[in-house]
């Protein structure tokens, strides 16, 4: 399963392939990459972007920022989880 580029709130500057709307960065094309707001180092299969980490490609694992443990389904991966699949 893919992760579908998804507007985030702005932290610093836009992730590539975003644009700034409001507080928040916008994806700008069908094209544009999952981005989760970078923390520590990127997860695998993440790389950096600005302040954030987007998806290297669309076969990357969803990713939430770790804050205690992670949901079911989902691994460790340094400061975030992945999901399973």
């Amino acid at each position: 399963t893919s992760v579908a580029a998804r507007a985030v709130p702005k932290v610093g500057s836009c992730p590539s392939g975003y644009s700034t709307s409001g507080d928040f960065c916008s994806p700008s094309s069908s094209s544009s990459r999952f981005a989760v707001e970078k923390v520590g180092s990127c997860p695998s299969g993440y790389s950096t972007s600005g302040d954030y980490c987007l998806a290297s490609s669309d076969s990357s694992r969803h990713a939430v920022v770790k804050s205690g443990s992670c949901p079911s389904g989902y691994s460790t991966s340094g400061d975030y989880c992945l999901a399973s699949r």
